[in-house]
């Protein structure tokens, strides 16, 4: 039986032009990332935008101006409106960051290592992810199964995927056709701060 063998050397020329490539892929994905929060969070864009506009067209002293006022804006604002510069702008920030390094950056690896990607022949299928809800201490992922997959793949692994995702709990619930919500407990209820009621000094218990 005659063997068929690929010849996988590559030329230099062909090795750089395929670096190239790639780096030009990256920086157009980084400035796709770049114009995209700066939609999501014109608070600090727009500022940002101004000084450079400043130190373009006027010169780097009114750059400076409009920095400083603008600092001066955001610590104004987080001082005088503390709940709404956490809903609009660090919150906001804090859940996109962790939605990308908790799921989104190794979803694939850590799917794999809890064994619930399936390999046909030379390729793997990995579950989507469809949503990644990010709250104060727990996070709600919804999961497209594959195909052969059933709810109890993933209600038998929930020990190892809260080890994998470094998550204290994992709950998995069945939300729809084909789809599973994975509820992760990042922190211990029990063990944060209850405020107390406050008691009057002057009132006194008299003991019979």
């Amino acid at each position: 039986m005659a063997t068929k063998t690929t010849d996988t050397h590559k030329e230099p020329a062909e090795v750089i032009l395929e670096a190239l490539l790639m780096l030009l892929w990256h920086i157009v994905k980084l400035a796709v990332v770049a114009a995209w929060w700066a939609v999501l969070f014109p608070m600090v864009s727009v500022p940002v935008a101004g000084a450079v506009a400043a130190g373009l067209f006027l010169g780097s002293s009114w750059a400076v101006v409009v920095v400083g006022v603008s600092i001066a804006g955001m610590v104004l604002w987080r001082a005088k409106h503390p709940e709404t510069f956490e809903r609009w702008l660090t919150g906001r920030a804090r859940a996109r960051f962790l939605r990308w390094w908790r799921y989104r950056l190794r979803w694939d690896k850590r799917l794999e290592a809890c064994k619930l990607t399936v390999t046909a022949e030379t390729s793997t299928f990995v579950p989507r992810l469809l949503l990644a809800e990010i709250g104060d201490g727990m996070d709600w992922v919804r999961v497209k199964m594959l195909d052969g997959q059933c709810p109890a793949d993933y209600e038998n692994r929930v020990e190892r995927l809260a080890h994998t995702f470094e998550a204290l709990e994992c709950r998995a619930t069945v939300v729809g056709p084909g789809v599973i919500e994975l509820g992760f407990r990042y922190t211990d209820a029990l063990a944060e701060p209850v405020a107390m009621p406050r008691i009057d000094p002057g009132f006194r218990k008299d003991v019979a």
